[in-house]
């Protein structure tokens, strides 16, 4: 089935017209995506079927540990990873990664240094400040662009040398839609041994990720950025797979993902991550295996969100007063994700986020948790920006919808 912006939207049932009549406008895909009926449906049919740990001898123990193993695969097809035992789930990625931060830094000492940037969520900040001091290590901060707030790629380099353990560096910027050129940066970072974690919470919904070809060491998403569940996903290379020593309960599995997986996990939510999964791949008029699926339904949502993108930014030159903090031009849209943060001189991100959801369109205002972004733009303290960010479900009606009212509300 080829992609089409209508049929799309059939499949969710928060895009619906509620009680009162009125269409919900959802414009804040960067903070979670809605849900299609099929990923509902397969959390529902997981408890309904019953409920069980692993490791049973009965039936619905067997289940469950089916349901796990067709997780780590749908979740393997989605990052290309060599094998399904790369992947580990957790509750969500912060946790996620201050888990994997104990276990990276366990043998790090003072005279190591780790890179952060200030593009970043800060749960791929904090995890690895916190994680230096433990050992006295130092941590470096690489700058934002601020001409398109992107990465200042030579304050990168100019920070990495022999003493890099670690580079952490997000795929994808959260607030400025910004795409990170990871090829360059892994580059760098592999000249001199140093591991990278790569945080792709916001690129996945909009990106497909190949972690073979990208080279990282770790990658880390979210389920409910991309139509599934609250879950955490994360990509381990198979160096580290076995090598680190995890926080773990000592009578637990030590062999392969299992070793990073502390108590019992959410299978509810890993059946509805996968029934995600399958629901990016049926976008295709092909029969084949499900990463061949899944690139081809995601040049279809590429093609989708960089029209909205398109559409958006004309939108926004016939707004002279707004101020946008990230890439402006349409001819390179490829740059970034479809995620706009915008400010006015005479009103608050607040305010106008609170007039939008008066008529039903849903934003976000603040920092977003890019502390560092804020900072440097000296907007932290200023009510951050009104962030705007399309899915693929979202049309060019909602976004003429949403600068009518801006037109009018923000002279």
């Amino acid at each position: 089935m080829s992609f089409s912006v209508e049929q799309a939207r059939l499949l969710f049932p928060a895009l619906a017209a509620n009680g009162a009549g009125h269409t919900p406008v959802f414009l804040d895909g960067p903070g979670g995506s809605q849900v299609p009926s099929s990923v509902i449906q397969a959390m529902s049919d997981y408890l309904l079927g019953g409920n069980s740990n692993l490791g049973g001898a009965f039936s619905v123990s067997k289940r469950t540990e089916q349901v796990l193993q067709t997780g780590r695969e749908s979740a393997q097809a989605l990052l290309n990873a060599p094998s399904a035992n790369n992947i580990i789930f957790d509750a969500n990625m912060t946790s996620l990664t201050f888990k994997l931060s104990r276990a990276i830094s366990r043998d790090w000492k003072s005279d190591d240094e780790v890179i952060v940037s200030r593009l970043d969520h800060y749960s791929n900040v904090s995890s690895w400040q916190h994680a230096a001091a433990d050992k006295g290590a130092r941590v470096h901060s690489v700058n934002i662009d601020p001409q398109n707030c992107n990465l200042d790629y030579q304050h990168f380099e100019s920070l990495i040398n022999q003493n890099t353990r670690l580079v952490a560096i997000t795929y994808a910027s959260n607030t400025s839609g910004s795409i990170v050129d990871l090829q360059r940066v892994i580059a760098k970072a592999k000249s001199v041994g140093a591991m990278v974690y790569v945080d792709a919470v916001h690129y996945v919904p909009h990106g497909l990720v190949d972690v073979q070809a990208l080279g990282c060491d770790f990658l880390v998403c979210s389920a409910y950025k991309f139509f599934g569940p609250h879950l955490g996903i994360a990509y381990v290379a198979d160096p580290w797979l076995e090598h680190l020593a995890p926080y773990k309960v000592e009578p637990a599995t030590n062999i392969g993902p299992g070793r990073f997986e502390t108590g019992t996990q959410s299978f509810e939510a890993i059946a509805g991550m996968t029934a995600a999964v399958e629901y990016l791949a049926h976008w295709n008029s092909d029969t084949g295996d499900l990463r061949s699926a899944l690139v081809k339904s995601y040049q279809q949502f590429n093609a989708h969100e960089q029209a909205l993108s398109h559409h958006f930014l004309e939108r926004l030159s016939k707004h002279p007063h707004a101020q946008l903090y990230g890439e402006s031009s349409n001819q390179r849209l490829a740059n970034r994700t479809a995620t706009f943060s915008l400010r006015w001189p005479n009103h608050a991100p607040e305010q106008i986020a609170g007039m939008l959801a008066d008529h039903n369109i849903a934003t976000w205002h603040g920092h977003f948790y890019a502390q560092g972004m804020m900072q440097q733009l000296d907007i932290l303290n200023k009510g951050g920006v009104l962030r705007i960010g399309f899915m693929h479900y979202n049309t060019h009606q909602e976004i003429d919808q949403l600068w009518d009212l801006l037109d009018q509300y923000c002279l």
